[in-house]
């Protein structure tokens, strides 16, 4: 072989010990340096000797010491965080509002229904077959109620309306009122409301406007009576889903507690229906006797709803049915008023202390503050529920609180 062709092959060889000289190329370039050089250390960041120990509880190294919880920044940042979590939390809270109506009020109506559930379960039937029974039983009502009520209601609120410019002249011949009248102009700005032929598009918007808000309307009594039948179908498994976060040594207390609070709110709700009710009944037949029969049903049924609401829904609904009565007549707006204070004393004192005495017990005081809070927070449904968690309040307070206070 000539020197010619063994040229290539000592240029190879030569190539290949200068790759592995230099640690380029190869595989065994690695370990062919010394560990120690600082091209290892820069690349591996520790030692290659100092591999983990895979037998050792440590096998990542010893843990550091604790960030001090009195650092400055470790306070500021979890005092940060909170201020964040907090504001994030009221905004989730005040855009998901109307959602938490509802619930509230399916989950109340729920409580309300569920002692008449355990009315029938009390006899034999099992609770499935109770709900679906109560469930039938509201349908058939609410349906009766519909069919049979509802078209003489709507003729009923049309008279009124179509009567409500006379009563006005009627109010505009008394000497006080004529007087009040020239210096305000209220009859006379009613009065042209009233005969204004765009007052409904005026009140309630456009024809758009109104179906939307027709629907919603639906659309949130459907999802009510939804939510309602569920949380009434399941309130068990809810109760004792709930009653088991607490610690299993005061378990048993709180289940006691629970069902105490639950029912009251249900002895409430039923109660309310029954004073609601009551007020209905007797203002119908105090107005067909006192000579306003053409409205009678739809004023009981002004009187009834506003009875629902604690505190002023009764004052309110006698005073709208005054005013009335004395556009109709002088006697006939005295008898309306006569008849309502006296009512209302008798309510007062008699019926509703009777009703509510197994189901709440709330001072006066605490009423009083109790819907003023709930009726700032959610309104009508905000009041409608003060007075049943005032007395889950006091009822806790009493049960829980005070003996750790007299023990202390």
């Amino acid at each position: 072989m000539s020197e010619a062709d063994n040229e290539p092959a000592r240029s190879a060889e030569a190539a290949r010990t200068t790759e592995e000289e230099t640690g380029v190329g190869g595989s065994s370039s690695v370990t062919s340096l010394d560990p120690d050089s600082p091209v290892v250390v820069d690349e591996l960041l520790i030692h290659p000797d100092e591999a983990p120990d895979t037998n050792s509880d440590t096998p990542f190294g010893e843990p550091g010491a604790p960030v001090s919880r009195r650092a400055p920044f470790y306070i500021g940042f979890l005092g940060a965080l909170g201020a964040v979590t907090g504001l994030a939390l009221m905004l989730g809270l005040q855009n998901i509002r109307p959602v938490l109506v509802l619930v509230l009020v399916s989950a109340f109506l729920a409580v309300g229904l569920n002692p008449l559930v355990e009315w029938f379960m009390h006899r034999g039937i099992r609770r499935r077959w109770s709900v679906l029974i109560v469930t039938v039983g509201v349908v058939v009502v609410l349906t009766l109620f519909m069919v049979t009520l509802v078209p003489v209601l709507q003729e009923q609120i049309r008279a009124l309306i179509a009567t409500a410019p006379r009563w006005l002249g009627e109010l505009e011949r008394n000497s006080t009122i004529l007087g009040l009248d020239k210096k305000y102009q209220v009859i006379g700005t009613v009065k042209e409301k009233l005969q204004d032929p765009d007052l409904a598009n005026t009140a309630f918007g456009s024809l758009f406007t109104v179906g939307l808000a027709v629907l919603t309307a639906l659309f949130n009594a459907f999802l009510i009576f939804v939510l309602t039948l569920y949380f009434l179908a399941a309130l068990p498994e809810i109760k004792r889903a709930c009653f088991s976060l607490a610690p299993a040594s005061r378990r048993t207390r709180v289940t006691y507690l629970g069902d105490e609070i639950l029912r009251r709110v249900g002895g409430y709700v039923a109660g309310a229906f029954v004073v609601a009710l009551t007020a209905g009944i007797t203002s119908f037949i105090f107005l067909e006797v006192v000579g306003l029969s053409e409205y009678a049903l739809a004023l009981a049924l002004v009187v009834a709803i506003l009875d629902f609401i604690p505190l002023i829904g009764a004052t309110i609904g006698a005073a709208v049915v005054t005013l009335i009565g004395f556009a109709e007549s002088l006697s006939v707006g005295i008898a309306c008023a006569v008849f309502f204070v006296i009512y209302q004393q008798v309510e007062n004192y008699l019926i509703y202390p009777r009703v509510m005495r197994s189901s709440v017990q709330v001072p006066g005081v605490v009423t009083v503050i109790a819907v003023l809070i709930g009726g700032s927070l959610l309104g009508v449904v905000g009041a409608l529920l003060a007075i049943p968690t005032a007395a889950g309040l006091l009822l806790l307070i009493r049960e829980v609180w005070l003996p750790k206070q007299e023990a202390s």
